[in-house]
């Protein structure tokens, strides 16, 4: 899956891509009461493991949240190197219905091009349809697009550093 996330995230920021074979474990950003994963911790502990010039976005399967939201699909830093998407609410079965997995790579896609774009120091869009409009569900995430509008695009584009997943 990652691989393919790889591949496809390439082309919408002009830019190449690679999966990174090391994995950080995140037990230390776990939350014991909510059973759910810290991310602005986890985008911390992520710092030091980021190549000079690069962004790294990290994919898991926990829970994320922070403390003022019940849950977030992804947190990253804004104009920063590093974002953390969680596939855990991506998934169907979450919502008690049967997997699926074209739907859970068009959502993962969808939230990692998101976040990135935080990297990249964009906020959230007032346009519905372009990717960096804020998806607080995920029926919300279904209906967006996975390409930046125009004017985020812009912004995307002057930018030229390789992203790590």
């Amino acid at each position: 899956m990652l691989g393919d996330l790889a591949v496809q995230l390439a082309p919408i920021f002009h830019m190449p891509c690679q999966v990174r074979p090391e994995c950080l474990d995140v037990a230390f950003a776990r939350h014991r009461m909510r059973n759910q994963y810290f991310s602005t911790a986890i985008l911390e502990a992520m710092q030091p493991l980021v190549e000079p010039g690069a962004r790294l976005l990290a994919v898991t399967a926990v829970d994320l949240y922070v403390p003022v939201l019940t849950f977030v699909f992804g947190e990253a830093q804004l104009t920063g190197a590093c974002a953390v998407v969680s596939l855990h609410r991506l998934r169907e079965e979450f919502y008690g219905l049967p997997p699926r997995e074209d739907l859970l790579r068009e959502r993962l896609v969808k939230e990692s091009v998101h976040e990135l774009g935080h990297t990249f120091g964009l906020r959230h869009c007032d346009d519905w349809r372009c990717v960096m409009t804020s998806s607080h569900a995920v029926e919300r995430l279904d209906v967006k697009g996975a390409e930046f509008c125009f004017l985020c695009g812009r912004v995307v584009a002057g930018a030229r550093t390789p992203v790590l997943v």
